[in-house]
């Protein structure tokens, strides 16, 4: 389905969530605290909206973008030419990453947990990959369930989403997202999994009403 929608994505993500993706992204760089020189592993990158945000918010530092949509990728390889070596894409699994041990300075990835099967598998290969005092930065969209606009926010997701997506994407599929928002864990339950995967959760922020949270980390948690 991500390589159907792959040269519309962007514009869907837009449209969907109001224009407010790109600050929920800088939100994101801003919290993995990165150094100068610092390399950056961003998992299920898609259309690299997230690598090129890394990218303007530090000239020295470098990104290794991995997806498993070839078609997203090819979209994102074009959006970053201007950046040269600083960025690199390649088509790689967030349940098993292609790095050594503690390679990497920081992990970011926005929107993608969901989509993961085996999350806590997942979660172990970033604090796996990433150097000890290195920041984790897991953006996910969720469930308002509480304040006087989670109703609002609730149908914008179950009711608006699926048919924007649907009617700007061409593909009925799109109602997909509304269904893995509603299975994902609450943000409480999602940290308590990142501990146990050995990851030391220092921040889970709510953003927009709810309806997204940034969980912010490092390696260092209780691996069962």
């Amino acid at each position: 389905m991500f390589d159907a929608v792959a040269t519309r994505y962007d514009l869907l993500n837009r449209v969907i969530s109001l224009g407010l993706d790109q600050r929920w992204r800088r939100h994101t760089v801003e919290a993995l605290a990165l150094r100068p020189g610092a390399v950056v592993l961003d998992l299920a990158t898609g259309t690299g909206d997230l690598a090129l945000a890394l990218l303007r918010h530090r000239t020295d530092v470098r990104v290794i973008g991995t997806d498993t949509s070839q078609r997203m990728l090819d979209v994102a390889r074009t959006k970053a030419a201007r950046f040269g070596d600083r960025v690199s894409f390649t088509t790689g699994d967030a349940q098993a990453i292609d790095l050594p041990d503690q390679s990497v300075d920081a992990v970011s990835m926005a929107f993608g947990i969901r989509n993961v099967e085996d999350r806590p598998r997942a979660l172990r290969e970033m604090a796996r990959v990433t150097k000890p005092g290195g920041h984790i930065g897991i953006l996910e969209l969720t469930e308002p369930s509480r304040g006087a606009l989670a109703s609002l926010a609730r149908a914008h997701v179950h009711h608006v989403v699926p048919w924007i997506g649907a009617m700007l994407s061409g593909s009925a599929e799109y109602r997909y997202l509304q269904r893995s928002i509603a299975a994902f864990p609450k943000p409480e339950a999602f940290a308590d999994r990142m501990t146990e995967a050995g990851i030391r959760v220092l921040a889970m922020r709510p953003l927009t009403f709810g309806s997204v949270c940034l969980f912010v980390g490092m390696p260092g948690g209780v691996v069962p």
